[in-house]
């Protein structure tokens, strides 16, 4: 496998999803970049190659740094890239934001009672 590998099994074995057709997905619904392109699920990915990742909101700049065609352990998976030190920075201050915004969200004093409950359902209908 000279010429490299195929870039949604890569993601797979590298533990960015869960299925390899969800990579497949990803990467055909423009999640996925190579080198600051649009990729088709089959293309090859090389040892130096950029790919910038979105996933649940959050955008991963990696450095693919091995190939591996199986699945294996975390630290295993951890090894086939390197993220970029600003890509992690702003996924930390982005986790940062996300939690203030759940901290800060109003929340009712107590459980609504029948009579709220009530009103509840008939505003939404």
């Amino acid at each position: 496998m000279s010429e490299g590998l195929r870039i949604d099994k890569w993601l797979w074995a590298a533990r960015f999803y869960k299925t390899r057709s969800l990579a497949a997905q990803a990467v055909s619904g423009g999640k996925v970049r190579l080198n600051a392109g649009r990729v088709k699920p089959a293309r090859p990915v090389k040892e130096g190659d950029q790919l910038r990742v979105h996933k649940s909101g959050y955008e991963y700049c990696v450095t693919v740094l091995a190939l591996s065609a199986r699945r294996g352990s975390a630290s295993v998976a951890a090894a086939l890239y390197e993220e970029t030190g600003e890509s992690m920075a702003k996924r930390e201050t982005l986790r940062e934001q996300h939690r203030l915004a759940a901290a800060s969200a109003p929340r009712p004093a107590a459980r609504p009672d029948k009579k709220a409950r009530r009103q509840l359902r008939d505003l939404k209908w």
